[in-house]
């Protein structure tokens, strides 16, 4: 008997003690850091990538054929090269065939048309006098006329064996050939592209297609330019569904002025086809979803309130609160992974 009495004590003791134990984990607090909870803006997006091309571009070849001159730079003193900005207009190769330049008889053109000038004007004083017909006078014109085209084109024939630069952008092409010598007619030599507006063709997801718009802002970025965002724009929008794919096909247009994204670049794009200013927002990764639903924490009184909330617009990292926060609800962002309703906790930063 002596032996049960003696146990049964031991047991009330070890009760007793973890009593004691449970009873001080209760006035442990939890650490945790805490926000104030303020309005700001939020944006819902569709990400998508796709591979950047320049609006402008062209490739241009010799219309006719002559001794190679690669013109001097004048914004570098030397050569064109590939890299070169060049301006619209601005002469890069000119080719040599005197034989060519004499058939075109750029000289006699050009006075035959001031003899016609002057022969049409003539007939058109002597009209006014009487001294010609109505016939003389349009015989005269058509001359002039003919002499106008005749002239006109001897200088675009002449043209010809200059290359010029058809708009301003860089140089990204400059085939080889050696100084002076003759090139073929239709011999490939200069590619000029102007990257400063860019274009991306993507590929949405079929559910899309009743959210995106032509006009809505697109925010691009790349791993080249971390930190810094392009401006774009939704430019075109097919209605087709690509019946294999279940997408449809959208081209954006990229205002690239700086030069910080270059041609067939890999990008990533964010589509923004909702906007919130003035929301509550706060990050995904503080929400804790529970039978009851989506909760968060908040401090209040030095213990921890549970807090039911409501969502609005949302995107990979954020969501808007439509319901269960206020503005300057103080919001637990660490340590609430073992909150509970009225946890003991205490605010470090």
């Amino acid at each position: 008997m002596k032996r049960i009495a003696i146990f049964i004590l031991s047991l009330s003791l070890l009760a007793s003690c973890d009593d004691k134990a449970t009873d001080l984990n209760k006035d442990i607090a939890v650490q945790v850091s805490v926000k104030e909870v303020a309005s700001k803006s939020i944006e819902k997006f569709i990400s998508t990538t796709g591979t950047v091309n320049p609006i402008k571009t062209v490739a241009l070849k010799s219309d006719v054929a002559g001794k190679y001159h690669l013109q001097i730079n004048p914004k570098t003193g030397r050569k064109f090269a590939l890299g070169d900005y060049v301006s619209e207009g601005t002469t890069v190769i000119v080719l040599e065939d005197k034989e060519y330049e004499n058939n075109i008889k750029i000289k006699s053109q050009e006075l035959s048309l001031q003899i016609s000038q002057q022969n049409y004007e003539k007939q058109q004083s002597l009209y006014k006098k009487g001294g010609v017909t109505l016939s003389d006078v349009k015989k005269s014109e058509i001359e002039l006329i003919n002499s106008k085209y005749a002239y006109e084109d001897a200088l675009y024939r002449l043209a010809k064996l200059k290359i010029k630069a058809p708009f301003s952008g860089t140089i990204t092409n400059l085939n080889y050939y050696t100084q002076n010598t003759r090139i073929d007619a239709a011999s490939p030599v200069l590619a000029i592209m102007d990257y400063s507006r860019l274009h991306m063709e993507i590929n949405l997801a079929e559910k899309n297609i009743t959210s995106v718009k032509k006009g809505q802002k697109v925010k691009i970025v790349n791993y080249t330019i971390p930190g810094d965002t392009l401006n774009a724009v939704l430019a075109q929008i097919s209605p087709a569904i690509n019946a294999d794919t279940r997408s449809f096909k959208a081209v954006v247009n990229i205002n690239n002025s700086k030069l910080l994204l270059r041609p067939g670049m890999f990008a990533k794009g964010e589509i923004i086809v909702a906007k919130a200013d003035k929301a509550i927002v706060i990050p995904k990764d503080i929400i804790l979803n529970k039978q009851s639903g989506n909760i968060v924490f908040v401090v209040n009184k030095g213990l921890a309130e549970e807090r039911n909330i409501q969502f609005g617009l949302e995107n990979p990292k954020e969501v808007q609160i439509i319901s269960g926060l206020e503005e300057k609800d103080r919001l637990v962002i660490k340590g609430f992974e073992t909150l509970r309703n009225r946890s003991k906790i205490k605010v470090v930063k």
